[in-house]
């Protein structure tokens, strides 16, 4: 027992290497996490006494357990039996593929990463880019939610800042769980958006067994309380209008649904509109070919973003104009005198989304651009703009009276310095082949003057 053992350097070192890691792993790790667990815990804690709605335990669990409580589930179960069957693969080749839909789909939310990097950096990006408005009814229709139901939050689709806009501006009430495409399956985007809560899915997946796991997450997570945000129309608006509803995520969530049992499920539509969608150009190329094939470079925006930054550190505050979010009347489930199917609580959901559309000035303008030369002079311009308000149905117009002829004024030098526009004998007239770009913006709104214009 006391004999000398002389062994190479190199093998000593490997020793003292592989006994270091199973100390790491087995005695020091497992400290280090339930010492950070413990503190987070009580982080999440404190910060839950702020927040109108807390985060609920569902979010804060372990992925490695939602994974498992997923991949278990009985529904999951028997689609891995059908799947292993009509495939004709062994059953645990289907329960492999079932794991890997679950470890794509579930994500990894931290407080820490949501709350002290994301709101901060939401909010930044918010107001550097835009005078951000909310409708006048947001904080009262959020006041009527109710504390014990799902809230899941129906949006339109305008822009990529949807997402940034609806984070910030939601950040008093909870944390936001986003269903995210393909777009953001790239490093590093993946790991930053699964610590943000957000879930990814796959729209083009038809697989049965994939639609199941994908289908058990969305009930988990409404059955847990997870506060949510959908996009309906299941991608960005190629024209402006609100585009035909997806029904996948919306069908999910009825089909968990139980009205005499559980928590009900409460939808705040949210209606978004910009007097500047920064991809305008990209998505009406996109739709006059016809496709969804976007060409914007990641490239492009990273100088972009570095270049308004620059911007601002230099003093020099540049806005794209105002941005606009509007909330709905909150609609509950539960108070439907039946479950509607998929279709019709998608299409009741739209309908609610078009009635609080907020109407900024650059739709206005459009609108009075195209039907001919719009006068620059303050008088003609306020009642151009005035006729446009009146003689519609408008329910929520975001900029006060007051504001409207300054703002107008700013927007239409922005559309100069674009080259859309021009100021020539003392009105403004569209520039050629800018049409569709106008009537992109027009077309937001122009679900209230469908009588008007004759549709």
């Amino acid at each position: 027992m006391t004999q000398i053992v002389e062994i190479p350097l190199w093998l000593f070192v490997l020793i003292l290497l592989f006994a270091a890691v199973t100390a790491l792993s087995h005695f020091l790790l497992p400290s280090v996490r339930w010492f950070f667990r413990r503190r987070l815990e009580r982080a999440v804690k404190k910060l839950n006494t702020r927040l109108t709605r807390p985060i609920e335990p569902f979010k804060l669990a372990r992925r490695y357990d939602m994974i498992q409580r997923l991949i278990y589930d009985p529904e999951v179960t028997r689609a891995i039996v059908n799947h292993a069957e009509r495939h004709d693969v062994p059953e645990n080749v289907a329960f492999e593929k079932a794991r890997r839909y679950a470890r794509e789909i579930v994500p990894s939310f931290s407080a820490l990463a949501y709350f002290g990097f994301a709101i901060r950096i939401a909010r930044w990006m918010g107001n550097t880019f835009y005078d951000v408005r909310t409708g006048p009814q947001n904080d009262e229709r959020l006041a009527k939610l109710s504390p014990d139901a799902t809230v899941i939050f129906i949006m339109n689709h305008r822009s990529n800042m949807d997402y940034v806009l609806v984070t910030y501006l939601a950040a008093r009430a909870s944390a936001l769980s986003y269903a995210v495409g393909e777009w953001a399956r790239v490093w590093p985007l993946t790991r930053l958006i699964k610590s943000m809560g957000a879930y990814f899915i796959r729209r083009k997946a038809r697989g049965a067994l994939y639609r199941r796991v994908l289908a058990r997450y969305v009930q988990m997570a409404t059955e847990g309380g997870v506060t949510q945000a959908v996009f309906p129309e299941g991608g960005l608006s190629l024209n402006g209008r609100l585009m035909p509803p997806k029904m996948g995520l919306l069908s999910y969530i009825l089909e968990g649904f139980d009205p005499n049992e559980g928590r009900d499920v409460m939808f705040v539509p949210v209606a978004i509109n910009y007097d500047r969608v920064l991809e305008d150009r990209v998505l009406i190329a996109a739709n006059e070919r016809g496709d969804r094939k976007f060409g914007g470079k990641v490239s492009v925006v990273f100088k972009f973003v570095v270049h308004r930054t620059w911007q601002r550190f230099r003093g020099k505050k540049f806005q794209f104009g105002t941005a606009a979010v509007t909330f709905g009347e909150p609609v509950s489930l539960r108070d439907y005198t039946t479950t509607p199917d998929a279709e019709s609580l998608a299409t009741d959901l739209m309908t609610r989304i078009e009635d609080v559309m907020p109407v900024v000035v650059v739709p206005l303008l459009a609108r009075a651009l195209l039907a001919g030369d719009l006068p620059c002079d303050d008088t003609n311009l306020q009642a151009v703009l005035d006729a446009q308000l009146s003689a519609s149905a408008v329910k929520t117009s975001i900029v006060p009276p007051s504001e409207l002829i300054a703002v107008a004024n700013h927007a239409l030098v922005q559309l100069a310095e674009r080259e859309i526009v021009e100021l020539k004998d003392g009105a403004w007239s569209i520039l050629p082949n800018n049409r569709p770009v106008l009537t992109f913006y027009a077309s937001s709104i122009a679900h209230y003057y469908k009588g008007e214009d004759g549709a």
